[in-house]
């Protein structure tokens, strides 16, 4: 189900089902998920006795200080979302994880909100508001939106934004491989996102990576294999010389289109490309020597690396 709350389904002018023009409170309310702050209240024409009336009977209900639940019960998933951005203020938008949520790709529901405000501000004065993550950047924008649509961050901020805020490379990649295969985001639109930010972890890693993407590399684990087993010791890229690499947990193969009968496979999973990188390239080495390749691999910048001293 889509999180974007409309007045009426299909209707931008917030009329109702007779046509005539709705009130701009009723038209405001219905766009934000029936939550509104006390200001709004105000400027619709709302006293504070009246507002505190409609707090005390049950008509209304706090959502935090200053935003206002325009009914009684339990509140709907939107409008706990439209809450949050209005508590954070002007130029919010919902981003990490809930922006992935709000995009509808994942069906996730996280405990917290993540909301992502410009550096200068702090929204309610630096008081909290319990379940709501504040994420403060001058770089934040918004996909294009409708009054009633929530506010987000584009896929390709959002990516980059979640991986920045892993610990390896390899996590962040995690969220880099998903972008590629699975929301189809396209490896140049990722590349320039990296590119308009100032400071961004592993920035040399990734380009390199988004680069590979363009050749078919979408996964972790095929990423660390080009990157850690192929260049860092020289071999020329699996199937060139008649060698298939697969990887396990994954269908990608690094073979070029051979055929099967003209392809000798060889199957390597998670540890093969990260603490047996060297080794690996040994074997593959020998097994690209053995269909033809005149050259040999070549140590990597590791001072353990095992063809260090190799004749």
């Amino acid at each position: 189900m889509s999180l974007n709350y409309r007045a009426s389904a299909g209707h931008a002018m917030f009329m109702n089902v007779y046509g005539e023009s709705r009130s701009d409170w009723e038209a405001l309310v219905s766009a934000q998920a029936g939550i509104a702050t006390h200001v709004q209240a105000r400027q619709a024409g709302f006293s504070d006795r009246q507002i505190t009336y409609r707090l005390s009977s049950g008509k209304w209900q706090r959502v935090h200080r200053g935003v206002y639940a325009t009914c009684a019960g339990p509140l709907p998933r939107a409008a706990r979302l439209w809450a949050a951005l209005l508590w954070a203020g002007e130029g919010a938008v919902l981003s990490h994880e809930t922006a992935l949520e709000v995009a509808e790709l994942t069906d996730e529901q996280g405990l917290q909100i993540h909301v992502t405000v410009p550096r200068r501000r702090r929204p309610a004065q630096g008081k909290p508001m319990p379940g709501v993550v504040v994420h403060r950047s001058d770089r934040a924008r918004s996909v294009a939106h409708a009054p009633w649509q929530l506010p987000r961050t584009p896929v390709e901020d959002t990516v980059l934004d979640l991986a920045a805020a892993t610990r390896t490379f390899d996590d962040a990649y995690a969220w880099i491989s998903r972008a590629l295969a699975g929301w189809q985001v396209p490896a140049l639109t990722l590349r320039r996102a990296i590119g308009a930010r100032t400071r961004f972890p592993h920035r040399a890693w990734f380009i390199d990576a988004l680069d590979d993407a363009g050749q078919g590399v979408h996964s972790r684990i095929e990423s660390r294999y080009v990157r850690d087993v192929e260049r860092a010791h020289g071999l020329p890229t699996a199937g060139s010389y008649g060698v298939a690499v697969e990887f396990d947990g994954f269908e990608a193969r690094r073979d070029l289109g051979l055929a099967p009968r003209d392809v000798a496979t060889l199957r390597v999973d998670l540890l093969a490309v990260t603490t047996g990188a060297c080794a690996s390239a040994v074997t593959v080495g020998a097994a690209m020597r053995g269909s033809g390749w005149p050259g040999e691999p070549h140590p990597c910048r590791k001072a353990s690396c095992v063809l260090r001293g190799a004749s």
